[in-house]
């Protein structure tokens, strides 16, 4: 079993940054896959950035390319989400989630890839 908290989220205004944190427990969850995914208000839930273990892989949503940045600390059991730059339509619950597998270009932004998930973090940005 692998236990995620997600931290960092915040009421912050059009443009400035927030820095998102997914702290994980559990056994060999530093070996894991791990991506981000968003659900705003009134719309699914959405890929945002995945991060292969060693972080040597990441891709992102073409929504936040280039603003966002994903990263992982695996002594510390965390991944990261830098997030720049963010607008109000960047509102939402993020949450983290890991994979106890290799994931690929066919399934890291697919939720059913990902076996373990956080409970999330409100991001609120003003206009």
């Amino acid at each position: 079993q692998v236990q995620l908290v997600e931290s960092g989220g915040g009421l912050v205004q059009a443009g400035e940054s927030l820095r998102l944190s997914c702290l994980a427990s559990g056994a060999t969850s530093s070996k894991y896959d791990t991506g981000w995914f968003r659900h705003a208000p009134g719309k699914e839930r959405e890929f945002v950035a995945h991060i292969n273990w060693n972080g040597g892989i990441t891709n992102y949503a073409h929504s936040v390319k280039g603003r966002f940045a994903i990263s992982r600390e695996n002594a510390r059991n965390t991944v990261y989400l830098q997030m720049n730059g963010l607008k109000p339509e960047d509102t939402a619950v993020y949450y983290c989630a890991t994979a106890p597998w290799a994931l690929t270009t066919l399934n890291y932004e697919l939720e059913s890839a990902y076996l373990y998930w956080g409970q999330g973090t409100q991001v609120t940005v003003s206009s």
